[in-house]
């Protein structure tokens, strides 16, 4: 099984191209909010690291923001807790998933959290930064105290463009996409 994990900057569309890619897809933001939806054992450890901010069940992602912006300490308390359950999801999928020939990693902090292995595809996704500015503004939760505070944790995207296989130009359109992974799994396969 080849995987491939899909980097860039908060916002860029690493979601957009990976399901472009159309094989499984490990997609972290979602199972993040699930598992802030269905695991109570979750909510008890972040409850007893934060117990000021995160007082109920499902958690409220109001509540979460609100931890990460009262102390930058907090972030890495949650991220501690939320990343191995992450990582146990991911053994799950993997698992699920060992007899396709790609697998798709659509993981935030795959560096910064050492998730990758060495022999893993990394594909970068490179989009302007009128266009994220412009998709980030638009989005349900955002905050910009909230995104400067992850991007402080984050790795410089010159770095991850240096350790990427690939790089994708993201216009966000369908085609464009296509066509730019189309060249990629042509050389990986």
């Amino acid at each position: 099984m080849i995987k491939i994990g899909i980097l860039g900057d908060i916002g860029s569309g690493k979601s957009f191209v990976a399901k472009e890619f159309g094989f499984p897809v490990f997609n972290a933001d979602y199972e993040v909010s699930k598992i802030y939806r269905t695991e109570k054992k979750t909510f008890i450890k972040l409850n007893e690291k934060l117990p000021k901010y995160i007082s109920k069940f499902p958690i409220d992602k109001n509540e979460i923001i609100k931890a990460i912006l009262s102390n930058k300490k907090n972030l890495k308390k949650i991220i501690d807790i939320i990343h191995k359950e992450i990582r146990k999801k991911m053994k799950l999928f993997l698992e699920k998933h060992k007899k396709k020939k790609i697998v798709i990693l659509d993981i935030p902090l795959l560096l910064e959290n050492k998730i990758n292995k060495k022999k893993d595809i990394l594909v970068f996704v490179d989009s302007k930064k009128a266009d994220i500015e412009r998709r980030l503004i638009n989005r349900q939760y955002f905050n910009r105290k909230l995104f400067n505070r992850f991007k402080e944790i984050q790795l410089s995207n010159i770095y991850k463009k240096k350790k990427s296989h690939f790089i994708i130009k993201n216009d966000f359109k369908k085609k464009t996409v296509r066509n730019e992974i189309k060249k990629i799994i042509g050389t990986i396969l």
